[in-house]
């Protein structure tokens, strides 16, 4: 990510990029906001995060997939905590790429083989063959801007500051 991209306002509570590694590896369900014609639209999609982008599998009959290709400008929020303080999360703001075949049936592609065995890893039994149904295909979004919070920092330095 460039200089302009990277978090500026919450510091303290943002995430190190080993922190926002091992928060991506676990979570399941990311919300994905894009542009329609008639204002926001916002779907639960899963995800697989390989270290730079996040990886999508969508529909390529859905709505977010036609919001997309007229607009393929995105934001993407991955978040978890019952309470304030243990809110955590991720802001993921780009611009999807679509990558491979439309839709995906399953043709050779050398760039599709990580995020499509890591997603199955994440989400079916690694065991099964990867499924191609004809019905979906990948979108990468590189992150332009990245946001993370981790508000169970502030409560451990609240912590450490009473103990001073």
């Amino acid at each position: 990510m460039t200089a302009e991209s990277k978090q500026r306002r919450g510091r303290s509570i943002a995430m190190s990029g080993d922190e926002l590694d091992a928060f991506l590896a676990v979570q399941r369900t990311c919300r994905v906001a894009t542009n329609s014609t008639s204002g926001p639209h916002v779907a639960p999609l899963w995800f697989f995060w390989d270290g730079e982008s996040i990886w999508l599998s969508s529909v390529v009959r859905s709505q977010r997939w036609h919001d997309l290709q007229r607009d393929g400008r995105v934001a993407i929020v991955i978040d978890a905590g019952d309470s304030y303080d243990e809110l955590r999360g991720v802001e993921i703001r780009g611009v999807v790429a679509v990558v491979g075949e439309v839709p995906r049936v399953g043709e050779p592609a050398a760039e599709l083989a990580g995020p499509e065995s890591g997603f199955h890893r994440k989400y079916r039994d690694p065991g099964d063959e990867i499924p191609y149904d004809g019905k979906h295909a990948w979108l990468r979004v590189t992150p332009q801007k990245l946001t993370s919070w981790d508000f169970r920092k502030m409560a451990r330095r609240g912590k450490g500051m009473e103990q001073g």
